[in-house]
């Protein structure tokens, strides 16, 4: 039977589609397609659709799902097929709950397949609360696992979407949490183009279907309605295609709190008219004031509702269920064995071994442990922000004591609280910990401490924090506990950096374990009994102290990151040990100079000399010559995630083209520099605390540029 409007019959080409539903829609059903809870319109049999929906790490928000480990989690596997392998198992639960919940006859929010993720902002400060949802602090790093976050979401079918990927907070945006419906963010156009905004080009050049505008103003104008960005970034520039979407309630902050604007028919006006077209919110209702004022035309609005519609249709949102992959997906798949073993490799793969002097490995013979510290038996601990939620959360403690062999003697105590003041009197935790072999201390962050604005509940500054350094009543706590434990192992939860360098250097072992999801306690006793080897990277710097930092409201990137800071760290970005012993060859260069334009070859053998197999993280920097000030120390170029077998070698190469060596100047522009670059291969970025610290020597050579 034929269909009963030309935009139904999946037959046809896409754009004849969208523009014959646009042109039977009137002005205010139109509008109704523009803000997130999007209207029915029953005349032409389209239905109700809610825009908003998150999947953030598994989905959000919507009751069961696979929780795997937090972004920043993700970001320390550096993994981009794993990052790829979550995103999709993400989209399939996504698919399986979608279908379930329109048979059901709900379309409501956190039910749709629009789903805005990844958050690719440069965690540039580790005060943010919400850094903990980005890859990290480096633009190469952000870009790379995005993209692989953005095709394992969408799929790789020819006709239709999986489900559709949104890179946010489009842009300069990463804190203060109070401040961003005020701020205005003026960086130098040389931290513009070279820091805040490649990962969002490289999302748009690999398809990504939406953008989502940030809350602050960029140079003077609101990122939902900014010119600059939105219009000659992002769509002249970048020839970005698909969709615009503003963060929630962003456009009303125009006239609220930027006063660029002085009531919600001009914000909507200056939001459609530079490209913003899908609010979160109801302040697009406004639209039909602001046609009436003349203040734009309906002809402007055909272009957004155009832009917004053909992501529904490339959802296959109006095609026959039996057209569309995954229609049948069932919620069986949801927080299934095979979906929870990808989050216990996720995990275990985000783990940083940060220190061991050789208490890790536990061996089979460990006779007792005790188990403390206030996040040991914290499920939030597991969650992060933006989480979906599974029936069966596997605690730290519990992943240990389901682990721990017949016949060790395994006992817990909470330790202290996670913040506030220590109870007087006496802490039994202590003369446990003297009555047992191993003494495992979780410390560190949980969600109260560290999130978003009106989700940290416990952060004195609206989802941020004002220092680094771990809690004092923890500290304090760590510390008593080292006179009385034989051997200390100390676990750090969080999504951001700790700055404990007492803690380093009193304990035996120290790990990074984020916020790892659902399997986080099985993923950790993996690492910890040596069934699988520790192989995360720091997708962060870790200051040793706050006093480090530059003021947090400053958004220029000088004396930040490890690209530009001049401090010596506690953890630089890029590192991690192993249980391996690992030593890199000499680098073989495929060119002494290099002519503009030109590329090479870096080549370098990773060499296991133990009997344990190990993951190693190649990562290939550049290290520029410091023509001014604000030139960066090294450059993070290219990185794989290789396996090493027992007593093997592996070969490692990288092909490096202009775009590895160009520098960017003050105003903006990638350019070319004569001189002499080193190239650096190894498990860190170059620096001597990473070999302080017991990374091995990279593999390192030297090239001219002429």
């Amino acid at each position: 039977m034929a269909a009963p409007y030309p935009f139904l019959d999946p037959e046809l080409p896409l754009s004849q589609r969208v523009n014959d539903l646009v042109s039977r829609l009137s002005l205010e059903e139109k509008i109704g397609q523009m803000v997130h809870e999007s209207r029915a319109v029953e005349r032409l049999g389209v239905p109700a659709y809610n825009w908003w929906n998150e999947a953030c790490h598994g989905v959000g928000r919507n009751g069961r799902a696979t929780v795997f480990p937090q972004v920043i989690g993700l970001g320390a596997t550096w993994n981009r097929s794993l990052v790829k392998r979550v995103a999709a198992t993400i989209a399939e639960e996504a698919r399986a709950k979608h279908n379930a919940a329109v048979a059901a006859g709900h379309r409501g929010q956190y039910q749709g397949l629009t789903f805005w993720t990844p958050n690719i902002n440069i965690f540039r400060d580790p005060r943010w609360g919400r850094g903990q949802e980005t890859f990290g602090e480096d633009p190469y790093l952000t870009g790379e696992l995005g993209v692989a976050m953005v095709h394992g979401l969408q799929g790789d079918d020819p006709r239709y979407l999986k489900t559709a990927a949104c890179a946010k907070h489009y842009a300069v945006h990463s804190g203060p949490e109070r401040l961003r419906h005020t701020l205005d963010a003026r960086p130098n156009p040389k931290d513009l183009a070279e820091t805040y905004l490649p990962a969002f080009e490289k999302l748009v050049r690999a398809g990504v279907e939406a953008v989502m505008g940030a809350y602050n103003r960029t140079l003077g104008e609101p990122c939902c309605g900014s010119r600059l960005l939105l219009a000659d970034i992002l769509r002249g520039r970048w020839g970005f295609k698909g969709h615009v979407v503003s963060d929630c309630g962003a456009i009303d902050d125009f006239h609220e709190h930027h006063k660029v604007t002085r009531n919600a028919a001009e914000s909507a006006a200056l939001a459609v008219k530079n490209g913003c077209d899908l609010n979160c919110g109801r302040t697009y209702l406004g639209l039909k004031e602001a046609v009436e004022r003349r203040l734009i035309t309906e002809a402007e609005i055909d272009a957004s509702v155009a832009r917004v519609l053909s992501t529904k249709f490339r959802l296959g949102l109006f095609d026959p269920p039996e057209r569309v992959p995954w229609s049948r997906v069932s919620v069986e798949v949801v927080d299934c064995e095979r979906h929870r073993e990808l989050a216990r490799q996720a995990a275990v793969e985000s783990i940083v071994l940060l220190k061991n002097n050789g208490v890790l490995p536990i061996g089979p013979g460990c006779e007792s442990i005790l188990i403390t510290g206030p996040t040991a038996a914290n499920t939030t601990a597991l969650l992060g922000n933006y989480y979906g939620f599974s029936p069966r959360l596997v605690t730290l403690a519990e992943g240990l004591v389901e682990r721990a062999p017949e016949g060790c003697r395994v006992v817990y105590r909470a330790g202290c609280p996670l913040s506030g003041p220590m109870a007087p009197g006496v802490n039994y935790t202590f003369g446990t910990a003297s009555e047992n072999e191993l003494t495992i201390a979780v410390v560190g962050l949980d969600p109260s401490l560290e999130g978003e604005e009106g989700d940290a509940v416990a952060s004195p500054s609206g989802g941020d924090r004002d220092t680094i350094e771990l809690p004092k009543v923890q500290l304090a706590f760590l510390a008593e506990l080292r006179k009385h434990a034989r051997k200390l192992v100390v676990v750090l939860t969080g999504g951001s950096a700790i700055a404990a360098p007492e803690a380093h250097e009193f304990a035996d072992a120290v790990l990074q374990v984020w916020y790892p999801g659902c399997e986080g306690g099985r993923a950790l006793a993996d690492v910890l009994f040596g069934h699988a080897s520790p192989s995360g990277r720091m997708p962060i710097t870790v200051p040793r102290r706050t006093a480090d930092l530059p003021p947090f409201d400053d958004y220029g990137m000088r004396g930040r990151t490890y690209k530009f800071s001049d401090h010596e760290p506690l953890y630089p970005f890029g590192f991690g040990l192993g249980y391996a012993r690992l030593t890199y060859g000499t680098l073989a260069l495929s060119a002494a100079q290099l002519p503009e334009g030109g590329a090479l070859t870096a080549r370098a053998t990773l060499t296991n000399a133990t009997h344990r197999p190990a993951t190693e993280s190649v990562q290939c920097y550049v290290t520029p010559p410091r023509v001014s000030k604000d030139s960066p120390r090294s450059v993070l170029v290219g990185f794989q995630k290789v396996d090493v077998p027992a007593g093997g070698s592996v070969s490692v190469e990288f092909r490096l083209g202009a775009a590895s060596f160009a520098q960017v100047d003050a105003s903006g522009r990638s350019v070319h520099v004569p001189g002499r670059y080193g190239i650096v291969v190894g498990s860190s970025s170059p620096g001597a605390r990473a070999l302080a610290l017991g990374a091995p020597q990279p593999a390192v050579g030297e090239i001219s540029l002429v």
